[in-house]
């Protein structure tokens, strides 16, 4: 099977030669995929990261996508075995031409190189489709923010950037449906972590700054957090041990996005010190649109935490 002879090509350089560190960041349009990967890359830095959006590999512009019976999220829609093969040779330290398709136009653009970096970040609607795909990552994580969240954030976004109506992006939402329910969502078991961003209403919260519930699923090692989050730090975050709705046991994590930053500051901290590096927290996690969301900032930093667990694992060799 392809994904088997890819873990063991990746186990063959784990002994002994570079590969980047692989990050899959899934999830429907405008579950906040990109908001989320842009602070991993300002966190660690432009020169160390490589981040790729897996949307790029769609076989037909807007203009095209009108006469078509599917919408973007069919995997008839993508080249996915493009997709399969870019991934593969990033994953083992290789460099790809990746095509280009541009969010705000619906144009397709010249293809661009891409240099794997010490972590290559894939986002987008289908980075974890396929077995082949999901052997090429370390970290599997899957953004499922309530639905009736993701309809108003994408209102708010295509809107306001991509120059469509209320109604022709409600319309467009009840046309791509059947393929979310069958090709996006499904990606959610495959994930080591999920995330649901949503504001408490309750609580004055707006979608802007809105809590955080992370599922940390036991397929790969995670940060122990017990002596972090504990009863004094409970308005701020709270951890327990709960059923997925696969009945699969997982620990989740839930940031209030009302807590003030005093309370968040040293959670970060403590989680930070845990991995012992050299370098300062990172004062860009969190950030949106010049705003801070300290909800954002602590799933951005879990995250970085797997990134450089990772990283550490492996020899240190000069990358491109």
């Amino acid at each position: 099977m392809p994904e088997r002879q890819l873990a063991i090509q990746k186990a063959a350089l784990d002994a002994g030669r570079f590969r980047p560190v692989m990050l899959a960041i899934a999830g429907d349009s405008a579950a906040g995929k990109t908001t989320l990967t842009k602070g991993i890359v300002q966190a660690l830095g432009r020169d160390r990261v490589a981040s790729i959006c897996v949307d790029d590999y769609h076989r037909y512009d807007r203009d095209e996508r009108k006469g078509l019976a599917f919408t973007a999220l069919h995997p008839a829609c993508n080249y996915v075995e493009i997709m399969e093969q870019h991934l593969q040779l990033l994953a083992l330290g290789q460099t790809v031409l990746k095509p280009v398709y541009n969010h705000g136009t619906g144009r397709l653009e010249r293809p661009v190189v891409v240099d794997p970096r010490d972590l290559v970040v894939a986002e987008g609607l289908l980075p974890l489709s396929t077995a082949v795909v999901r052997a090429c990552f370390d970290v599997r994580v899957y953004l499922d923010p309530p639905e009736a969240v993701r309809h108003a954030w994408k209102i708010k976004r295509d809107t306001g950037k991509r120059g469509y109506s209320v109604e022709q992006v409600e319309a467009e939402l009840v046309r791509r449906e059947p393929e979310s329910a069958a090709f996006i969502r499904p990606q959610r078991a495959h994930a080591d972590i999920v995330v649901s961003f949503a504001p408490l209403l309750a609580r004055g919260e707006s979608p802007d700054h809105p809590s955080a519930t992370i599922l940390l699923r036991p397929t790969i090692p995670h940060p122990n957090l017990t002596g972090i989050i504990t009863e004094d730090v409970s308005e701020t975050i709270h951890l327990k041990l709960t059923r997925d709705e696969s009945g699969r046991p997982v620990d989740a994590i839930h940031i209030h996005g009302y807590a003030p930053p005093a309370r968040t500051r040293p959670i970060e901290e403590a989680i930070w010190d845990a991995l012992g590096v050299d370098e300062p927290l990172p004062e860009t996690l969190g950030i949106v649109d010049g705003e801070r969301s300290d909800s954002l900032a602590l799933t951005q930093l879990i995250l970085l935490y797997h990134v450089i667990r990772n990283r550490s694992r492996q020899p240190e060799v000069s990358t491109p």
